[in-house]
């Protein structure tokens, strides 16, 4: 480990890169605490109860959301641009050839993605304001300042986006996924304080501590154990000559992960559950106020249509991200073959039946994983900690991606990395 370090160090490219990206944490952080003007907090805070809505969504806000910063949307508007995007990319005729186009279609879908990302945000911003105004939130309720509002929290989905941009070019990582992960771990340390002001007043005894610290350190290790597990399909390529020299023969493999999807599925069955009760907190109406109630976060009802949705979602979003007829395609084209399948039709079929099944498990997983946090707090007895899968997920995924990208600079450099 102290020759990794020394080598790390060393490393000057990297160096800079670390402190361009922590530069960029600051910078977020700072934006965090920055309030929108003349927003009443107290109306704000009221929306914040312990294991609503709110909370959930204030954690991967990094607490921008509860002080209703100028970060309050967060990167929100753009995440659901880009899963917009991609599921457009399969059925637009145009956005298909884009991405064919290597470098310069990327390009073009980016830009796309982020004039998308401008109007979502503007409409979403056009909701939380309307919201605040209806409930006297905003201390004045004139329309220039209500589109004074909408101007400021889109503005500030803009910088975040700009922010993400700048680490994935100057920083390691995805800067957009280092944001969210940024903000989730921003939280731990008020986590951390709530559980031992339960430990002091005797709200929750040191076995129960050590039992939501075994099941949290169990989730952690499911999650990288189906994260990275995967199914590799061996691949063995003809030897062709071409010229006077002879290419092909080898073999190699086509990895098919088991949790394809990633966290994309949560997000999906996450927003439509959003909706009965987003409605019920501002629209003061008996019927609506029940359909919230009956599908309340974390009722039984909520569960089991959360891990369903989960679950449908899981094998959607894994149909379009993985063009099996393009593999087999682009296999049969250069000579690859699966050894005792037949290339084309057959070889389309194989892979796509073992792609159903590992799907099957990372479908269950994810299922499992998201609404295990709902049953932690009862079996732990520690409540107000939100300790999910979602979270959990995105986290263990960053940090695993970045450290990747840490150790191919290292690599590069003829330094043992931190991956042996």
């Amino acid at each position: 480990m102290g020759s990794t370090l020394a080598n790390f160090f060393a490393n000057k490219e990297l160096k800079d890169r670390i402190l361009f990206t922590f530069l960029m944490f600051v910078i977020f952080r700072l934006g965090v605490h920055i309030p929108v003007p003349g927003v009443d907090s107290s109306v704000i805070e009221s929306l914040f109860t312990s294991g609503n809505l709110f909370g959930f969504l204030d954690l991967f806000a990094g607490g921008a959301l509860s002080k209703f910063s100028i970060f309050a949307m967060s990167i929100t508007p753009y995440i659901n641009s880009s899963i917009i995007m991609q599921l457009l990319t399969a059925v637009i005729p145009t956005l298909e050839e884009w991405r064919k186009d290597g470098a310069e279609g990327y390009k073009r879908i980016q830009k796309v993605t982020r004039y998308f990302t401008i109007f979502l945000a503007a409409v979403q911003a056009f909701g939380m304001t309307y919201a605040l105004r209806i409930n006297n939130a905003l201390v004045d309720n004139s329309w220039l300042y209500f589109f004074f509002v909408i101007v400021v929290l889109t503005a500030g989905t803009c910088l975040l986006m700009w922010i993400g941009d700048k680490i994935t070019e100057h920083g390691i990582g995805n800067g957009i996924s280092l944001i969210i992960f940024c903000g989730i771990v921003a939280r731990f340390p008020q986590a951390i304080s709530t559980v031992v002001d339960y430990l002091k007043v005797g709200t929750i005894s040191p076995f129960q501590l050590l039992l939501f610290l075994v099941i949290a350190l169990a989730m952690i290790l499911m999650v990288i154990e189906v994260n990275e597990g995967q199914r590799r399909i061996p691949i063995q390529y003809a030897k062709r000559v071409i010229g006077r020299r002879m290419y092909g023969g080898h073999s190699t493999y086509l990895p098919l992960k088991v949790n394809q999807a990633g966290v994309i599925p949560i997000i999906f069955a996450s927003s439509i559950l959003m909706l009965p009760i987003t409605l019920a907190q501002f629209i003061h109406v008996s019927w609506v106020q029940s359909i919230g109630n009956f599908f309340g976060w974390g009722t039984w009802p909520n569960t089991i249509c959360y891990g369903f949705l989960i679950f449908i979602f899981t094998y959607f979003y894994t149909a379009i991200s993985v063009n099996i007829k393009d593999l087999a395609d682009n296999m049969k084209k250069y000579g690859g073959f699966i050894p005792g399948i037949r290339p084309g039709q057959p070889t389309m079929m194989y892979v796509d039946k073992v792609l159903s099944r590992i799907t099957l498990t990372g479908a269950v997983f994810l299922a499992f994983i998201a609404i295990l946090p709902n049953f932690i707090g009862n079996i732990t007895g520690i409540q107000g900690v939100y300790f999910g899968g979602t979270s959990l997920l995105i986290i263990v995924g960053v940090a695993l991606d970045t450290m990747r990208q840490a150790q191919s600079y290292m690599v590069t450099r003829n330094y043992q990395g931190f991956i042996k």
